[in-house]
């Protein structure tokens, strides 16, 4: 799948899959897509490779094992935080 597809759109590309998917596959099905960033870009298939998870049972558990392998440039400016306010 070559395509591209903003990091809010996520949650909906990853319903579109068959569940519960083995993490190898997953990847490959999803290789070639990149996830827009505010400030910057990345491999879905890569993402999902990074995951610690042998598999998904369904969409959601998808989303937040790649929720947290995203970089720093997915989830905002670098060095800010609420604690800082």
């Amino acid at each position: 799948m070559d395509a591209s597809i903003h990091l809010s759109r996520l949650e909906a590309a990853l319903d579109e899959h068959d569940y519960p998917a083995p993490r190898e596959e997953f990847a490959d099905s999803f290789a070639g897509t990149t996830v827009l960033f505010a400030d910057g870009e990345a491999d879905l298939g890569d993402l999902i490779a990074e995951t610690d998870q042998p598999r998904f049972a369904d969409p959601e558990e998808a989303f937040v094992a790649i929720q947290n392998v995203l970089p720093i440039e997915a989830v905002g400016e670098p060095g800010q935080s609420d604690g800082d306010a």
